[in-house]
């Protein structure tokens, strides 16, 4: 019988015969490790690069598409514990301490989902059941609506399901008697995933628990018993493929965890991110609007919400002149030649507005600042000495995205980018990029973000067709990133396949308080651009170079940053961004004027401040204040006056007692100077 080898991550080799699972290793090794095993991951000893990102396939697991389109690689993949070994392997046996491990698990609990449905309701037809960041979804197509009643019953009948213990197993069949028994029993969207994302003769994955049968290249648990805690959460439509001429799905959402104590704790957290939720905030905190009569995704920046953009604005511009960028200012439209030029005419007009036709020709609205930036570039000459030159703009930008997409301030129509855009040899990209990590970082923890994670998006070479730019230059490029990330002694994950056509990119994820991660700033190099505005300078050696271009956005949005900072603050605005920041409360009526004596003094020293001076009870000031969220709040009375003080309150922290102004005013400045996240 031949043997094969099996790497193990302790460095040690077993020799088994071909076909050996990895559960049957797990259970050689100690069965305690086969009982905690949730699935495996293997990688061929033969794989050119066996240690390229292990994020490329979990990432893959939460795609809508990866369970159809995901096939055996030559990189790491997650299988079965089940599945036989055929070659040399690199084994890992994933437990629930793995992060993989959980959009398995919810994978499965979409397949213990479709499995009720069938046994409740089997007349309906079944979409996809992928797995989510927040937990997983399964399509269906009834005629009769689901009722809150029937998800009540599909829960039950879930948990009837996982007490089965049934196994998960794969198997296999000809493409073509898959085809025929989907298109006999009325499976049109099993159909439809079959056509498109197997290849005639393939053998077609399935895998079955107990009587169910589904389309799917897995991987899945050993078992439906594994998947211990699952809750329905809700419902809602979507049409078939996206579009709205085919016809409507429902879709039932839901959630599984390890245990019910994760679960409990998740369902903790969905409500206190609700009660942050930045559009509840920004109403009760009047911040902003989204007014219906002027269209959806559109921002009204109320004054204090302004007051807070202001801020974010003027830190963005003072830091970026610091760092040697020239501020610039480009047109909000544009001639359609240009984004002809750009490319974005042909990849990226469907998320651009309509042209508009006037007598000279047709404009669009900008969806980028870009091609504002390079034409700024090529007004003049340029010589080596001139280079790196960096454009900056705080730029509004408008894309049109459908209306069921749009989120408050996170996905809207028209946003302000913090754009910069950098011309620079390629011999400075590695410095350029120190440059832009060490911005992004400084950013991210002067607003109070201490974590956050990078990732190192780069090409796939094997899919060479798809990426702009000389195999000199991309080498080039991803190796001067991960110098400088290094150098920055930053830990980063890389995505092998996920950078942009034009080029590798750096991206950053901050962590907020409920641990929640939110994509924002980026650094990204194009290759492509300058080609194709045929950008120049004049090299050492006399000769016309081509540049290479960066484009790199921080807060990424001002508008999505201030939604993030809302949500991430709960509306309590640190100090230096609080759009008022000190509220002051005069006892009664005689003490309105020490009130605005003091309101002077504290402006003077730059601070923002309110003077409740209404008729109303000192105790209904004080609330009112505190329901704003204003950091401070100043009471003053006969002996405030008398003493030249004020009673302090601070935000969540109550009564501090009296304090002579001046004691006040340099406390609350020296806070201020610093960007404290404390008062």
């Amino acid at each position: 019988m031949s043997t094969i080898s099996v790497h193990l991550p302790d460095g040690a080799i077993r020799e088994v015969p071909v076909g050996t699972t990895p559960f049957e290793i797990a259970n050689a090794i100690s069965p305690r490790l086969a009982a905690a095993s949730v699935i495996a991951r293997l990688t061929p000893v033969r794989a050119a690069e066996p240690t390229l990102p292990e994020a490329a396939a979990g990432e893959a697991e939460s795609s809508d598409e990866a369970m159809y389109a995901a096939g055996d690689s030559a990189g790491p993949r997650l299988v079965d514990l089940s599945t036989p070994l055929t070659e040399d392997v690199h084994l890992a046996l994933l437990t629930e301490k793995d992060e993989e491990t959980l959009k398995v698990v919810r994978h499965s609990a979409a397949h213990v989902m479709a499995t009720a449905v069938l046994e409740l309701f089997p007349e309906t037809k079944l979409g996809h059941g992928p797995a989510t960041d927040q937990g997983f979804f399964y399509d269906f197509y009834r005629d009769k609506p689901f009722t809150p009643d029937d998800l009540a019953a599909i829960e039950k009948k879930m948990a009837e399901v996982i007490a089965r213990d049934e196994k998960f197993v794969r198997e296999y069949e000809p493409r073509e008697k898959a085809l025929d028994e989907f298109a006999h029993e009325g499976e049109f969207m099993k159909t439809h995933f079959v056509t498109r994302f197997t290849h005639p003769g393939e053998q077609v994955s399935f895998y079955r628990n107990g009587k169910f049968l589904d389309f799917c290249r897995g991987p899945h648990v050993p078992s439906t018993g594994r998947v211990k805690a699952v809750k329905v959460t809700n419902l809602a439509g979507a049409y078939w493929l996206g579009d709205e001429k085919n016809p409507q799905l429902q879709r039932i959402y839901g959630t599984a965890f390890f245990s019910q104590k994760e679960m409990d704790a998740h369902f903790a957290r969905l409500e206190e991110a609700a009660r942050r939720d930045h559009r509840v905030l920004g109403k009760q905190l009047d911040l902003f609007s989204i007014q219906e009569v002027a269209g959806a995704g559109l921002i009204f920046w109320h004054p204090k919400g302004a007051m807070v953009r202001r801020i974010m604005e003027d830190w963005m511009r003072d830091e970026c002149l610091r760092r040697g960028y020239q501020l610039v200012y480009t047109p909000h439209v544009m001639r359609r030649d240009l984004w002809r030029i750009s490319g974005h005419e042909g990849f990226y007009s469907a998320n651009m507005y309509t042209p508009m036709e006037l007598d000279d020709a047709e404009y669009r609205l900008k969806p980028m600042n870009c091609p504002g930036h390079i034409l700024i570039y090529r007004n003049s000459p340029k010589s080596y000495r001139d280079l790196p030159v960096r454009y900056a703009e705080l730029g509004n930008v408008y894309r049109y995205e459908r209306s069921g997409t749009m989120h408050g301030l996170l996905r809207v129509r028209g946003f302000t980018q913090d754009d910069a855009h950098i011309f620079c040899t390629v011999g400075q990209i590695e410095d350029e990029a120190v440059g832009c990590i060490d911005f992004a970082e400084v950013m991210l923890n002067t607003y109070g973000f201490k974590e956050f994670k990078v990732e190192l998006s780069i090409w796939d070479p094997a899919d060479r067709a798809k990426y702009a730019g000389s195999d000199e230059n991309w080498l080039l490029a991803i190796a001067s990133l991960e110098r400088a990330l290094k150098r920055r002694n930053m830990q980063y994950k890389t995505i092998k396949g996920e950078g942009a056509f034009y080029g590798p990119k750096i991206d950053f994820k901050l962590v907020d308080v409920l641990g929640r991660l939110w994509q924002l700033s980026t650094v990204q190099f194009d290759f492509n651009l300058p080609a194709r505005f045929e950008l120049e300078y004049v090299g050492e050696d006399g000769e016309r170079h081509q540049p290479v271009m960066v484009h790199r956005a921080l807060y990424g949005s001002v508008e999505r940053f201030f939604g993030v900072l809302i949500e991430h603050y709960a509306g309590a605005f640190p100090l230096w961004l609080a759009p008022v920041q000190v509220g002051l409360v005069p006892i009664s009526e005689r003490h309105l004027d020490y009130a605005q004596q003091v309101k002077a003094e504290l402006e003077a020293a730059g601070l923002r401040v309110e003077v409740d001076g209404r008729n109303e009870k000192m105790n209904a000031k004080i609330r009112d204040f505190a329901n704003q969220k204003v950091p401070y709040i100043l009471v003053m009375g006969d002996k405030e006056a008398e003493a030249h003080a004020v009673s302090v309150r601070a935000r969540a922290k109550g009564d501090l007692g009296a304090v002579p102004v001046g004691e006040f005013i340099a406390k609350a400045k020296g806070l201020v100077e610093e960007r404290s996240t404390e008062l």
